[in-house]
This record gives structure tokens, C-alpha cells and sequence, in this order.
């Protein structure tokens, strides 16, 4: 497979039963494909970027980012929360969830995002220009994360103003804003 073949399409609740799919074969239950369709539901994780990766005409891999707030859900600059990233099996270690986050990373830029947050595998996500350890750059997590993984809550900025951006405590959206979603 080369990545040129794959062509990545913003997706929405029209496509929840593709999503759906790609997440239940990436992750090999139901935990985040249910996540993932109450999140393209919820209106306080909008503006969202969802995008479907096809091969082929086949979903072979998701990527979400839903709204995130610093210390309230008060108006303020827009940040965002990578969650879930999904390729299905046969396509992983490829290069698709590399790719889902680069387009997604570029739509959140230019739809004015300022940063965004991820919980996610320490080897993985710095290769993509995340920061380890935001919770000490003062982005705490919306629940405590163990110090031994602290390194896995992580920041990318998407413009200039990187560590000038309000700190504090991240709040996301309501449905992913449950303490189940922050344990490993």
C-alpha cells in the first residue's frame, strides 16, 4: 500500500457506520467506537474535525479532534483534544494514522485552532509534534494522570503564541469529560 492511494475525506454522522467500523477493528472492542459516535453527537465538542481515511473505497482509519477549554467552558481561543486516532489492522504501522494527523493538524490551522492536546503513546505521538508532559508546561489534565505516565498527556501549538496561551486546567468536551476516559 503506498500512502498516495489513500484519500482522507472530512466525515460526519452520515458516516458514523464507517467511523463505527474503524474503530471497533483498530481498538478490538466497543469502548471507543461508542465514544466516538456520542462525541460527533455532542455540541459542546464542536468545532470538530473527524476524518476517514479510504483505500481503495474501504475505512481504514479515523482521527477526532473535539473542542477543549482552559479552566472553563467560557468563551476563549479555540483548542482542540486528539481523541480517538483508529487505523484497522491490516493498515497499521503504514504510515495512515501519521497521515490522518498531519491533514488534521493542517484543517485545525486553518480553522483558526491555537493547540492541541493528546493522551496517547509517549514513542508515538512526538513524532508528529507533540510536547511530552503538558500537565508541567501547565496544561493539566481534565482528571489527575499517574506521574508514570505523565509523559502521554501531551501539547502541540498550532501558532506562534505556543506557551502564552492561557494555562490551567483542560476541560474537553462533556462526553469525553468523564473520568472512565482518562484511565489507561
Amino acid at each position: 500500500m503506498n500512502l498516495r492511494d489513500i484519500l482522507i475525506v472530512e466525515s460526519g454522522i452520515k458516516d458514523i457506520n464507517q467511523v463505527i467500523e474503524v474503530e471497533k477493528q483498530a481498538f478490538g472492542y466497543d469502548k471507543e467506537a461508542e465514544l466516538t459516535a456520542k462525541l460527533l453527537q455532542d455540541k459542546t465538542a464542536k468545532p470538530i474535525i473527524s476524518l476517514l481515511a479510504y483505500h481503495k473505497e474501504i475505512a481504514v482509519g479515523h482521527v477526532l479532534f473535539t473542542r477543549a477549554y482552559i479552566n472553563n467552558m467560557s468563551q476563549q481561543p479555540l483548542f482542540h483534544i486528539l481523541a480517538p486516532l483508529a487505523v484497522i489492522p491490516e493498515y497499521q504501522k503504514q504510515g495512515v494514522g501519521g497521515f490522518l494527523i498531519k491533514e488534521g493538524l493542517k484543517r485545525l490551522k486553518e480553522m483558526g485552532s491555537k493547540m492541541v492536546l493528546v493522551l496517547g503513546h509517549i514513542d508515538y505521538y512526538p513524532r508528529y509534534g507533540f510536547i511530552p508532559n503538558a500537565g508541567k508546561k501547565g496544561y493539566s489534565a481534565p482528571y489527575p494522570i499517574p506521574d508514570e505516565v505523565s509523559e502521554a498527556w501531551m501539547v502541540q501549538f498550532l501558532t506562534s503564541e505556543g506557551f502564552e496561551i492561557e494555562h490551567g486546567k483542560v476541560l474537553c468536551a462533556t462526553e469525553l469529560n468523564k473520568p472512565e476516559h482518562w484511565r489507561e
